[in-house]
């Protein structure tokens, strides 16, 4: 049916098939309907419609307008409208090919989810890694196409739920729950059970619980790993076709190239290190064959701390970079860094004329999912460079993120702070590597003294 002007006259000329053209004067009131943003459609008989209205031609414009500004509102983006897909590289910001390649499938899963946004899409990644910005691209796509979606942080719903029970709230407790349960698509951002109270807990396993029962469209990020992730929430991830999990790997946030870009570093390996030394009596080729295992072992899942003691030349620096180099083969994020290097970039940040600044810097190496921190040694002798390492170590120790530490020195020779915590059995194991200098400089091996877990 065509619509037809509610009142008789007509100010402007139009036609059925056109857009009306107002007469000159009167370009702010539609000719239309007078400026009533409605119209009675044609019956068959060419006559009104009275008993119905529809949206005059020129609100329909204004109509969509409003439902755009809306939806934008309620989505609860923000600032946040500004990550888009069209602003985030398919391949990532990481420089290997391997880990390229693997945000490529990611971006086309979430491009695939904003299409047609069916069950959960689960993005696992430490800070910086991209998968914010995955899940609010889906947002925003979504809003282009005019429906609806709602975003928020895990922390700030739990903080609007318990503002719910105020007495000066716009919103009740209970209308708040009700409209994120059943939000055609939610976007729940940095979900985590860790240290949540039992109220927190029961919340969101109740909002969780009802999306997955009622299969509703649901994006979840997190930077806990799936293996530490709180049982149930795990069992809602794995082992069904409703869920797509995706882990991303970090991108480094370091204004500088990793050691390991210096052609030596980068070729030792595993399979040219010799841990077989024919030249060495038994005990100390025992002992470089059990230095090479370890380092093996933690390479194939970096958990906790593996300090390598020992002269210059036993070895200690090849099984380090050759941890490094086999971590970035298996596509999986490592920072090597030779100590003084470390406190140089650190002092370079002060410049003015540095392309990144101190905080951001020592965040991208506190941060960083496997530090190697090789020759940890004298130059820690100033005050200042002991407070930079102790703040570093200090950061990994309670967070429990894995590093690899090589050092000349024995630990009771580094600062009581800092090797308190490399001798923690519970995180850390010490292993002194007593062969001599394979490249010939050969001097008596130094005894590191460690308590407990100190294997020779």
């Amino acid at each position: 049916m065509t619509p037809t002007n509610i009142s008789k006259g007509n100010t402007g000329t139009w036609s059925k098939d056109s857009t009306p053209t107002p007469s000159e004067g009167e370009s702010e009131v539609c000719p239309i309907c007078k400026g009533a943003g409605f119209v009675h459609p044609l019956l068959d008989s060419g006559q009104p419609d009275f008993s119905r209205v529809v949206p005059c031609q020129c609100s329909k414009g204004e109509l969509r307008k409003e439902k755009t500004e809306y939806l934008e509102k309620y989505s609860n983006l923000g600032s946040l409208s500004q990550l888009t897909f069209d602003n985030l590289s398919p391949k990532g910001k990481a420089e290997d090919a391997i880990s390229q390649e693997h945000f490529t499938q990611v971006y086309q899963a979430a491009r695939a989810f904003a299409d047609n946004p069916e069950g959960w899409l689960v993005f696992l990644g430490s800070s910086g890694c991209g998968k914010t910005h995955l899940a609010c691209a889906i947002a925003n796509h979504r809003l282009g196409l005019g429906q609806p979606v709602f975003y928020i942080g895990v922390a700030d719903l739990l903080d609007h739920l318990r503002s719910a029970f105020s007495p000066t709230s716009n919103i009740t407790y209970d209308e708040l729950f009700e409209q994120v349960k059943n939000i055609p698509l939610l976007v729940l951002d940095d979900l985590t059970m860790e240290s949540a109270t039992l109220w927190t807990k029961e919340k969101l396993e109740q909002l969780l619980n009802h999306r997955f029962n009622t299969r509703l469209a649901t994006v979840i990020t997190t930077d806990v790993p799936l293996e530490k992730l709180d049982e149930r929430l795990r069992g809602r991830f794995i082992g069904n076709e409703f869920c797509q999990v995706w882990e991303i790997e970090q991108r480094s946030r370091l204004g500088y190239q990793s050691s390991l870009k210096l052609e030596l570093l980068r070729n030792m390996t595993f399979d040219n290190f010799d841990h077989k030394r024919v030249d060495l009596p038994l005990e100390k080729r025992q002992n470089l064959h059990q230095a090479f295992h370890l380092a093996v072992e933690f390479a194939r899942s970096p958990e906790g701390w593996l300090i390598f003691t020992g002269d210059n030349g036993c070895g200690k620096t090849h099984l380090a970079a050759a941890i490094a180099n086999s971590r970035l083969a298996q596509g999986q994020p490592v920072f090597f860094v030779v100590v003084p290097d470390l406190l140089d970039h650190l002092r370079s940040t002060f410049s003015p004329d540095s392309k990144i600044s101190y905080d951001e810097f020592f965040e991208g190496v506190k941060e960083t999912p496997l530090l190697i921190l090789d020759d940890f040694g004298e130059q820690s002798a100033t005050l200042w460079a002991q407070e930079k390492l102790y703040q570093l170590i200090n950061y990994r120790y309670n967070a429990r993120m894995p590093m690899v530490v090589t050092t000349c020195l024995s630990l009771d020779e580094i600062e009581t702070r800092i090797s308190s915590r490399m001798v923690d059995p519970r995180l850390s194991l010490v292993f002194n590597i007593i062969a001599p200098d394979y490249r010939g400089n050969v001097k008596p091996a130094r005894q590191a003294s460690v308590p407990r877990r100190h294997y020779s």
